[in-house]
């Protein structure tokens, strides 16, 4: 589920002028000029009842990642599902190639970009039962012929769509998500996803289908939701009971709204992680958006975000190792090279290899691929199947998060880029979080969920610090807006 500049073969995509006009009876697409008229909101307010109208004019420059030969490798970057074909190990890899693959993602200030990845439940008007995977092909279908979208299948099954940059993609139990773009401005990410919804909109509801946008189902059993036919969910779903409790309620019952954000250096990429780690549970009371499950409240303001803590701990929680000296590109790659390999992809198969080492893969010692060597294919890969609160690719992604109604899947950005992309606001959170211990972070994570923004924090409550950090948002972005 990329969304920010990958690598691939060199190459410059540029889209016109791209002009934005969003109102309530009228809205252009990115990616090709879509007019509607009597716009109406997408069931349970994912739409905008209404919004001031802007312009955005811009033209967009979306540059790949330059390609790198290095070692016998060529640098391709997975697609949904991954590909393997056109990469060819003539050596070993290194856990240098590993390292230089996440340097590879530092990019000048004026590069930097701005990726929002959200997801929603669908469903049945009539019944208010689940889309069946029938109907959600449909859709996918529709929104291919309509509005020029490529298909992407897996085997005979289509199982995504890709425009672009952007992409649709399906979650284990049929949760609808755009990978937006990587784009140069909030009023671009806004427009985005106002296109987005507006084209499933357009063919859903000639289909009887509305979209929900919260943080946990709220009303059906996890037995009741239909399970996509991709081969990676279904090696995790074998994998996931034997390693919490929860993590299947997480494949199935969860959306969420993440933003991914670019660095310049390793030193600045450390700032941001940390930054992001730490105010990442004010992120999730912010957002929290799931308080019930099956019909009833389940005593968490942020469901999504509980079912996080007994889902996998090899691979989810806070990354204390983050806060070290030593932290790096090296220690991140260390961290993931220990982290449970989920499987391989071989010859558009998912191959088993749940629970193995990917240190052990680098020496050809993975006993479901014996004597054979990974590719930076399945490294990337692998590193999709990691859930950290912050996850690092050649980009940070913000993770922690409730899918949730139109307005949030803008706001949430605007917050992290106004904290993350002006070096004041930066500075001043990490010196506000500074003194903060590991075991107050970690304190924070286990009680937001619960609790949100009435977590008691120091001598106050977490909403005071939430205060500020909004506060500093909210003034970096006040020149850009």
């Amino acid at each position: 589920m990329a969304v920010m500049p990958q690598t691939g073969s060199s190459h410059c995509m540029h889209f016109d002028t791209i002009q934005c006009k969003v109102r309530l009876n009228g809205i252009h697409s990115i990616a090709n000029t879509v007019e509607a008229s009597k716009t109406k909101e997408i069931s349970f307010g994912i739409c905008p009842s209404s919004w001031n109208s802007f312009k955005a004019t811009k033209s967009l420059n979306l540059n790949a990642v330059e390609v790198q030969y290095k070692r016998g490798y060529q640098v391709i970057v997975a697609a949904s599902p991954p590909t393997d074909d056109a990469v060819i190990a003539t050596e070993p890899l290194t856990k240098e190639d590993l390292v230089d693959y996440l340097v590879s993602g530092c990019k000048p200030k004026e590069n930097w970009r701005i990726g929002t990845e959200h997801e929603k439940f669908g469903f049945e008007f009539g019944t208010l039962q689940p889309m069946k995977y029938e109907q959600i092909a449909e859709l996918l279908n529709g929104i291919s012929e309509r509005f020029d979208w490529e298909k992407i299948m897996e085997g005979d099954k289509i199982i995504g769509l890709k425009q672009g940059k952007q992409s649709i993609s399906l979650e284990p139990g049929g949760q609808f998500e755009l990978s937006g773009a990587p784009l140069e401005t909030l009023h671009q990410t806004c427009a985005e996803v106002n296109s987005h919804l507006y084209q499933v909109k357009a063919v859903a509801e000639e289909m009887g289908i509305g979209f929900l946008g919260i943080g946990f189902q709220p009303k059906w059993e996890r037995k009741d939701i239909p399970i996509m036919p991709k081969g990676r969910y279904d090696i995790m779903r074998n994998y996931m009971p034997k390693v919490g409790s929860l993590g299947l309620d997480m494949m199935f019952r969860t959306c969420t709204v993440q933003v991914n954000l670019d660095f310049h250096s390793e030193a600045d990429m450390i700032r941001k992680f940390r930054a992001g780690l730490a105010l990442q549970p004010i992120a999730t009371a912010l957002f929290a958006n799931s308080p019930f499950t099956e019909e009833k409240p389940n005593g968490f303001l942020s469901m999504r975000s509980q079912i996080w803590t007994d889902t996998d701990n090899h691979r989810t929680g806070m990354l204390p190792f983050v806060f070290d000296d030593s932290f790096g590109f090296e220690q991140y790659v260390d961290y993931a090279l220990d982290v449970p390999m989920y499987f391989v992809y071989r010859k558009k198969k998912y191959i088993d290899c749940t629970g193995m080492s990917f240190r052990d893969f680098m020496s050809g010692k993975l006993p479901c691929l014996p004597d054979e060597y990974p590719t930076l294919n399945d490294w990337e890969n692998h590193l999709t199947t990691i859930f950290p609160e912050v996850r690092l690719k050649r980009y940070l992604e913000m993770r922690g998060a409730d899918g949730g109604p139109w307005r949030r899947l803008c706001a949430l950005p605007a917050f992290w880029v106004g904290i993350l992309y002006d070096d004041i606001s930066l500075q001043n959170v990490l010196d506000m979080t500074a003194d903060w211990t590991r075991e107050e972070r970690q304190m924070l994570r286990n009680k937001v969920p619960k609790f949100g923004l009435k977590t008691p924090f120091r001598d106050g409550l977490l909403k005071h610090v939430a205060q500020e950090v909004v506060k500093l948002a909210k003034v970096s972005l006040i020149p850009i807006l």
